[in-house]
């Protein structure tokens, strides 16, 4: 008999808090990001469970300043258990969980969830590798652009070190996807000796070659997770991101490297952040976008 596929939950998680101010006064737009997908009947094409939402604290850097630490540093700690805790009630029930952003800080959530299970992995795709943390630079602030700092370990241990589990991921459970040539932090990923397949390779290599990659890095592992950034995607394609830069997949290459990685049994989920609905006012983007998810994550429907 052939194996029923766990099934697949969508839930929200609307979060501004790891992202800064794009100009004075205008709040992001990116906790926009699930319902514009939602409206796209995302739910229906995958035939998939409706979780529900993880609603945020209030978005409020003002008055945040230099040395401050990370915005809203008492308020991340709190969402990020409480989300922990509706993902670990799903994994529980052996879900498949599409959690929709949100900035790239509700990667926080996954997490914590999962290193309360075991040791899982993380395929990491984004347009920049979000290494940041002091001791490398100067100062941090908004967690969109700490993440994977964050995830292993690096930063404060108001964030870092949730119920005492820091790191939620190791380093050699990590592989980072689709940044580009120039990313600042492509030596220090090095001598982490932290895998980095570049948008450039993925095109020049093939998607479906570099999963392989992928999926050889996480075996003997309890499972992994996949982080999507929507800015891993070119502008040209993708410019309703909060920092879009050049150099980016298209749709066909972003999927083919996805759908191996969804396809495997020990993929538990998956989030996606960072696209404003905002910048897409049409909802072209928007759209394109659904159609992506879709293709990429049919091999689980």
């Amino acid at each position: 008999m052939s194996k029923i596929p766990p099934k697949i939950s969508v839930l929200d998680a609307p979060s501004n808090l790891g992202l800064r101010m794009p100009e004075p006064g205008v709040i992001p737009g990116c906790y926009k990001l699930a319902g514009a997908i939602r409206d796209n009947r995302l739910l229906d094409r995958l035939g998939a469970h409706d979780a529900g939402v993880v609603v945020p604290p209030r978005y409020n850097t003002y008055g945040w300043q230099l040395g401050d630490g990370i915005f809203h540093k008492h308020e991340l700690p709190v969402y990020t258990t409480k989300l922990a805790d509706r993902l670990t009630a799903l994994f529980d029930d052996g879900d498949f969980v599409v959690l929709l952003g949100g900035d790239c800080s509700i990667l926080f959530g996954p997490a914590l969830a999962l290193k309360r299970r075991g040791r899982y992995g993380l395929a990491y795709f984004d347009g920049s590798s979000d290494l940041r943390h002091v001791g490398i630079e100067e100062y941090v602030g908004a967690t969109a652009g700490e993440g994977l700092a964050i995830v292993t370990g690096r930063g404060d241990d108001e964030i870092t070190d949730l119920e005492g589990l820091e790191p939620y991921v190791r380093d050699s459970d990590i592989v980072v996807l689709g940044v580009r040539d120039n990313d600042f932090y492509l030596d220090e990923l090095a001598r982490l000796e932290i895998p980095v397949h570049t948008s450039p390779a993925i095109q020049a290599e093939g998607g479906t070659a570099v999963a392989a990659k992928v999926l050889e890095r996480f075996e003997g592992l309890d499972g992994f997770w996949v982080h999507l950034d929507a800015d891993v995607l070119d502008p040209s394609v993708m410019p309703a991101a909060d920092a879009p830069d050049p150099g980016g997949l298209d749709y066909p290459e972003l999927v083919e490297v996805l759908r191996p990685l969804f396809a495997s049994e020990r993929c538990v989920g998956v989030n996606f952040t960072i696209y404003d609905p905002d910048l897409d006012p049409d909802g072209l983007i928007g759209r394109r976008l659904t159609d992506t998810l879709v293709d990429a994550l049919s091999v689980r429907s």
